[in-house]
């Protein structure tokens, strides 16, 4: 941004020195001859073709600026929807631990109480499995969620070695 205002400054200083060559070669003024008017023809020539090189440099920042914005948006977008994966496999894993309490919680009382009951084992047995699963699922969640973190240091590193 700040080669931007830079290069906007320079623009005007042209801008102004051209005008002012412009006013002075309106004026008529003694002892200018041809080759004044040459010379300043020629400095016109220089100001505007550093004045359209100034140009094209800004219009090349701007794009690299806007790519940049697009870039960093999509990163933003890649973070969101990692994040919003690893809540909703947590929360999975809330709700199967929940069950499992509860199943465990049942299996414990019947226990106590001398009942065999395979219905309620198979419940308890089912609740363990699927909260296992969960903490897996919520395991690879935040995992990816670090690699997606790491990746972009992790890329610059691998364009430094090479």
């Amino acid at each position: 941004m700040e080669e931007l205002h830079e290069l906007e400054a320079r623009i005007s200083q042209a801008l102004h020195r051209i005008q002012a060559g412009m006013g002075a070669m309106n004026r008529p003024v003694a002892g200018q001859g041809p080759e004044d008017f040459a010379r300043l023809e020629a400095a016109l020539d220089e100001e505007q073709t550093a004045n359209a090189q100034l140009e094209e440099r800004i219009r090349t920042l701007k794009g690299k600026l806007e790519r940049a914005k697009e870039e960093q948006a999509a990163e933003a977008e890649r973070h969101r929807e990692g994040m919003g994966r690893l809540d909703g496999e947590l929360q999975g894993l809330q709700e199967a631990n929940a069950e499992l309490r509860d199943a465990s919680e049942q299996l414990r009382r019947a226990a106590e109480e001398g009942v065999s009951d395979p219905e309620l084992i198979n419940r308890a047995m089912k609740a363990e499995l699927e909260a296992l699963t969960a903490s897996r699922a919520a395991e690879i969640a935040e995992i990816d969620a670090i690699l997606a973190e790491f990746r972009p240091v992790l890329e610059a590193g691998q364009e430094e070695a090479q």
